[in-house]
């Protein structure tokens, strides 16, 4: 390991001690392994509970359990690869108040996971929708199959197994790059399965605009936290902000709040991003396993299925009229799916989309309430309305479709209208991913912390430089969130304390920056790879 020492920069009159390392091996004590243990079993009964009140309330009969066994198994790796994106992030948060002797290891540890399940409950959803809609639409609309469960195990396991293998090399790698990788192999591997050209199974538009903001990701950490640091030296005056701890002692109790504030900042943001991701999953397998409880929204009010009515007919006269003096016989959803998996119009796409509007709102209106769907037609109520949402989404999109600014503010309204009826999450999906989450900040997060904290600069983390990296981390999550983009927490962390490290003159590792660009460069073929191929083997399984 390199030495690292005080900056003799900062260094001023007399020699200080030098910092000395955070003490990283202090266990927990058994009162808190037993509470640890406790939230995971209440965890696991509240989902068991959850579930059967759900499917209880619709009335339905329970012939098979097998199907819930599937669905037991798919929540438990769904669930397990959030526990491990704590453990693999919670580094980001809480390397900078440990190495800066502001909290203990194991206290910020435990402050991390309470606000990364805070950051989850208050979470907006937007993220787990982003991720879903990269996955090949014939897949989602039949989820419930064998395809899609080769679906969700290939993605969600190939997305562990990278995870713990960087993890287990100190590697602060992204979770959010591994999973969108993961995402792309089952789409590429389903469209080759499929006959169809490799590039054809992924929705490249939406793939493009969540590239960017992993891309960009750690060039804004870098630059930010560079900048914030200088904008810090010419403003802030105190000398004591741009030292390195002296031994063992915790800082002045002003920097000591700020650091921990940053802290509390990164956890809480890291938890309403980044436990979106699998949260969009659950949701593809409860509707899969048990359509008539999760398919469609049941708890929307009335007066929202009435304003469904009206926003319905609006949408139907627009692409009705663009689809004018054309006519189709037989079932409109074959021309809208071909129309949404290659994203080119042909000449049955407006008519086949104007009839299937028109079939939706007819649905709705029949039973008046979405509640009272009956069961056996619930998942094909549901698949219709994704399926009509996705094609108004690609029509939006599409420049040569000339639409004015009227008809793309009612099918706006329209695709809102439903959104709200599929695109829901129950408030007990978000605690147990939640807990998860939480839970898995507690457990193996030395490795990256060791990574973070150590082998990024040459001279020990200053304050300064720690809430600078902090600080634009908790920004460009919490902002990223908002736009529903999926973001590398582990990216703009570990970036943003490299850039305050190069601005404060402080040096890189160069050898661990090499590594960590070798990981950015690599997750995302390797998962695509990994992933692809565990779906090929996994659909031949079921």
């Amino acid at each position: 390991m390199t030495d690292i020492t005080l900056n003799p920069s900062m260094a001023e009159g007399a020699p200080v001690q030098p910092a000395s390392r955070p003490n990283l091996d202090k266990g927990f004590n058994p009162l808190t392994m037993i509470l640890f243990f406790g939230i995971l079993a209440a965890g696991l009964l509240f989902v068991s509970y959850s579930i059967y009140a759900d499917v209880d309330a619709t009335g339905t009969r329970v012939i098979s359990y097998l199907p819930y066994v599937l669905l037991f198994v798919a929540l438990l790796i769904a669930l397990g690869f959030e526990f491990v994106n704590g453990f693999h992030d919670t580094a980001n948060a809480v390397a900078t108040v440990i190495y800066t002797h502001s909290l203990p290891a194991e206290v910020a540890v435990m402050w991390s996971g309470l606000f990364n399940f805070l950051g989850v409950l208050f979470s907006s959803g937007a993220v787990a929708f982003g991720i879903v809609s990269l996955l090949p639409v014939e897949l989602i609309l039949q989820v419930g199959s064998s395809a899609g469960f080769a679906m969700v195990f290939a993605l969600l396991i190939a997305a562990i197994l990278w995870n713990l293998g960087t993890w287990y090399f100190g590697l602060p790698a992204s979770s959010s790059h591994t999973l969108i990788g993961s995402i792309i192999g089952v789409g590429v591997a389903n469209a080759l399965l499929r006959g169809r050209d490799g590039t054809s199974g992924v929705d490249w538009g939406k793939a493009t605009e969540i590239g960017y903001a992993l891309l960009l990701s750690p060039l804004v950490g870098f630059v930010c936290a560079a900048v914030l640091l200088l904008l810090l030296k010419m403003i802030v005056r105190n000398p004591a902000l741009y030292a390195a701890p002296e031994g063992n002692k915790a800082p002045p109790l002003w920097i000591r709040g700020l650091l921990i504030a940053t802290c509390t900042g990164v956890s809480f943001a890291h938890g309403s991003n980044d436990g979106q991701k699998g949260m969009g999953l659950i949701m593809l397998i409860l509707i899969g396993t048990v359509p008539t409880a999760y398919a469609l929204n049941r708890a929307l009010p009335d007066s929202q299925v009435a304003q469904f009515q009206k926003t319905s007919e609006a949408a139907s006269k627009v692409v009705a009229a663009k689809g004018a003096g054309h006519s189709i016989i037989g079932d409109p959803r074959p021309a809208v799916t071909q129309y949404v998996a290659a994203h080119k119009i042909s000449e049955g796409t407006y008519p086949s989309l104007a009839v299937l509007v028109k079939d939706v709102g007819d649905q709705v209106a029949k039973y008046g309430s979405l509640n009272k769907v009956p069961a056996e037609v619930v998942g094909n109520t549901r698949n219709d309305m994704y399926l009509t949402s996705e094609a108004i989404r690609f029509l939006m999109k599409d420049k040569e479709n000339d639409l004015s600014k009227d008809d793309v503010a009612t099918l706006n309204a329209y695709k809102g209208s439903l959104d709200q009826a599929t695109k829901f999450i129950p408030t007990w999906v978000k605690i147990a991913v939640a807990i998860a989450l939480g839970l898995g900040t507690m457990i193996g997060w030395k490795r990256i912390v060791i990574t973070v904290g150590e082998k990024i600069g040459k001279t020990h983390l200053t304050y300064a430089q720690g809430a600078s990296a902090e600080l634009v981390a908790a920004a460009t999550i919490g902002a990223a969130d908002m736009f529903g983009l999926p973001v590398s927490t582990t990216h703009v962390l570990s970036s943003g304390v490299a850039g305050a490290m190069a601005a404060n003159g402080s040096g890189l590792q160069l050898a661990t920056i090499r590594n960590m660009v070798m990981a950015w460069v690599l997750t995302l073929p390797a998962a695509i790879l990994l992933s692809g191929t565990l779906y090929v083997i996994f659909s031949r399984v079921f």
